[in-house]
């Protein structure tokens, strides 16, 4: 009686390949002979796409941080007072010397009228006011206020006024003459030194070097 294959005597069914798992291939037997390699086991998280990365913007110079100039010395009174006088001893001087040229030279001095050289003397004050107004406006200092060492400047930013500027705030110093003549006394006491003309204008007198 023959029980099987006599190769088997055991009776063990060679194993089958279940549906759906790959053959596992034998010991000793290379995969390349038929059988499936099994992949071996992914473990970990799975790769992440890489992302493009961004060009980088180039960086702008940083601006240099801009500060305020800081407020010269500003001109006491007596130095303001100091170059008015010259100014006006510059601009009327020579006319009144004129002046006393024609009573000089007249017949009758008490009934003499203004002559030559007066009339001279009002043309050289009219021009020689405006010149000094020209200077004060363009380099901020007339002949008194650079013989002194003080110069005229807007307060906002320090730059000479310009000729307009500089009319308009001789025009308004008839406001430090009204209240009895306060205006011209302000600066003693005020903070910034300035008479009313100098605060409806925005200007300041500050201290300068002499040249």
């Amino acid at each position: 009686m023959s029980f099987g294959d006599p190769n088997n005597p055991y009776g063990q069914q060679p194993p089958q390949d279940r549906p759906g798992h790959p053959q596992q291939a034998p010991q000793g037997v290379p995969p390349q002979y038929g059988y499936p390699q099994q992949a071996a086991p992914q473990y970990g998280y799975p790769p992440q796409p890489q992302q493009p990365q961004q060009p980088q913007q180039p960086q702008q110079p940083q601006q240099p941080q801009q500060y305020a100039p800081a407020m010269p010395e500003l001109a006491h009174w007596g130095l303001r007072v100091g170059a008015d006088l010259l100014d006006t001893l510059i601009v009327i001087g020579p006319m009144y010397a004129l002046g006393f040229v024609d009573l000089a030279t007249a017949a009758d001095p008490d009934t003499a009228e203004p002559g030559v050289f007066f009339i001279v003397g009002i043309v050289y004050a009219v021009v020689m006011g405006f010149f000094q107004l020209f200077k004060e406006g363009s380099t901020g200092q007339s002949t008194g206020k650079k013989v002194v060492g003080i110069s005229l400047r807007r307060e906002a930013d320090g730059r000479t006024l310009g000729f307009g500027l500089a009319f308009v705030r001789k025009l308004a110093h008839i406001l430090d003459s009204l209240p009895c003549h306060i205006g011209w006394l302000w600066p003693i006491w005020d903070p910034k030194k300035q008479t009313f003309a100098d605060k409806v204008c925005s200007t300041v007198v500050i201290r300068v070097p002499k040249r």
